[in-house]
């Protein structure tokens, strides 16, 4: 793992801080669990999270996009990548020790075929790690809570509607709904809680708007972050350093991070 390593700034530093912010976070929870080989990377992307997060390559990465599949080969962390939307993969049955999909089951408009087929190339005794957005996200989002407070709530929900929909979330669940669905793949819930609190949220919220340059940035260049330096991002790191300290579980964090395992075999 990365333990020794600091990742919020390799992951600040070559991605829009919001953004990066949040893998970072998410990062922080792998670095003791144990993740034995061969893993399955269950919505890889272009691979930046595991490059970061990991200090081995994973056997496996899956995604349905072939522009991230096309990065995240360049990138060489992975034995093997394969384009699919999870449901049927191309994979025979109790194949991998363990399993990680990081922020990526939210927006799987049918998931439970996803989670099942996971259960089914997942080894007995293997465990999968996941997270999620979860209840708490849109009733924190910033912009809404204020035009609630003025009054204007239909234009408070219209913006909820409209930041999921710039999000791509399809499931905003409360972690009981996400158990359930574990469940009837076949595996158990171990362990989860709540991460990433309403301020931290907000700094999320408003990085997907004061990112446009870096949108734009990456558009013409490839590349997030044009100048990858401490003292261009001393700022950046600032706003986000606070939310980067808070290591605590806590009841109004607006995500989730499971500890599921498949169970033994009689």
């Amino acid at each position: 793992m990365t333990s020794q390593r600091d990742l919020l700034w390799r992951n600040i530093r070559e991605l829009p801080y919001f953004r990066g912010l949040m893998r970072a976070v998410e990062g922080r929870f792998y670095q003791d669990l144990p993740l034995e080989s061969p893993t399955l990377d269950l919505g890889c992307g272009d691979g930046h999270f595991t490059e970061i997060t990991f200090t081995r390559n994973l056997e496996v990465g899956v995604d349905p996009w072939f522009g991230p599949l096309r990065e995240a080969k360049t990138r060489k962390n992975y034995a093997l990548l394969i384009h699919s939307y999870g449901q049927k993969l191309p994979i025979p049955d109790a194949t991998f020790s363990s399993a990680i999909s990081n922020s990526v089951l939210e927006h799987i408009q049918d998931v439970q075929p996803v989670l099942d087929d996971l259960a089914r190339v997942l080894k007995p005794g293997g465990m999968f790690y996941f997270c999620s957005p979860n209840s708490n996200f849109d009733p924190n989002l910033s912009i809404a809570r204020f035009l609630d407070r003025i009054g204007w709530k239909v234009a408070a929900n219209a913006y909820r509607r409209l930041f999921d929909r710039i999000s791509r979330h399809v499931h905003l669940d409360p972690p009981e709904i996400w158990q359930d669905r574990v469940e009837k793949a076949g595996l158990q819930v171990i362990r989860h809680w709540n991460y990433f609190s309403p301020a931290s949220l907000a700094i999320l919220e408003w990085g997907h708007y004061f990112g446009l340059p870096a949108w734009i940035v990456r558009k013409i260049t490839g590349r997030w972050i044009l100048v990858p330096t401490s003292w261009n991002l001393a700022i950046t790191r600032k706003i986000v350093e606070r939310s980067w300290q808070e290591t605590q579980p806590r009841d109004d964090g607006v995500c989730t991070f499971f500890i599921c395992q498949k169970p033994e075999q009689p």
